[in-house]
């Protein structure tokens, strides 16, 4: 199954099942995220695979509505599905492009967010080639994803969770392949580590992680550099 294949099938019931799937502390995680990032009014921020634009949402909030957010996303039934939820719908660009091709100038953003997206992107290698060239020097590159659990018994829990995952999308969505996809994806991103260390081969620098809940997600932050 591809990925815009995987989008189109659970976009109109994708936040339910992001609660489903992280058992709704996904929206704890993006609140760390959204404090790493520090945000002031007027920051430009550009939320890449930003689905339904939680994301941008919370950045808007934490500035009184006073900064730009624009989502990019390469599925168009998300951003569509993203555009009906009512708060802040109007505040937000929508775009729709891939992250290998992002339709912005050089040295455009403040910051550039990815949570839970950057392991579908095609070329990994290339997107972050886009994020840094879309960031203006000194620019935040901040991206939440699943990662690697640190703590041996929790690991097993957590395996034995992800294995329920595709039932309950078949229950909720009346499909399960597109979780199986994505259960797929997060066993096969690179650790806390090997990704740390793909973000500075990419001469992003200031390059960090933080781990939550053992390594079950990590956020990783780097900075392009200053000219």
């Amino acid at each position: 199954m591809e990925t815009k294949e995987v989008f189109n099938s659970v976009a109109s019931k994708y936040d339910i099942m992001n609660d489903v799937m992280s058992m709704g502390v996904h929206r704890y995680w993006k609140e760390l995220m959204i404090d790493w990032l520090s945000p002031h009014e007027e920051m430009k921020i550009i939320d890449v695979a930003g689905g339904t634009g939680d994301i941008s949402r919370r950045f808007l909030k934490r500035v009184n509505g006073k900064g730009k957010a624009i989502v990019c996303d390469p599925n168009e039934n998300m951003v569509e599905a993203g555009k009906r939820i009512k708060q802040y719908s109007n505040d937000i660009e929508w775009v729709v492009a891939p992250a290998e091709e992002l339709p912005f100038e050089d040295n455009t953003f403040d910051a550039y967010l990815v949570s839970f997206g950057v392991r579908n992107f095609s070329d990994l290698k290339k997107s972050l080639q886009e994020a840094k060239r879309v960031l203006k020097p000194g620019g935040r590159f901040l991206c939440l994803e699943f990662s690697k659990v640190k703590n041996e018994s929790l690991s097993k829990v957590y395996n034995l969770y992800s294995s329920l995952i595709p039932i309950f999308g078949k229950v909720i969505v009346g499909d399960e392949e597109p979780y199986k996809y994505l259960t797929r994806t997060i066993k096969e991103f690179p650790s806390q580590e090997e990704f740390l260390e793909i973000i500075k081969s990419s001469d992003f620098v200031t390059v960090d992680y933080r781990n939550i809940f053992n390594g079950v997600v990590a956020m990783h932050s780097a900075e392009k550099k200053e000219l």
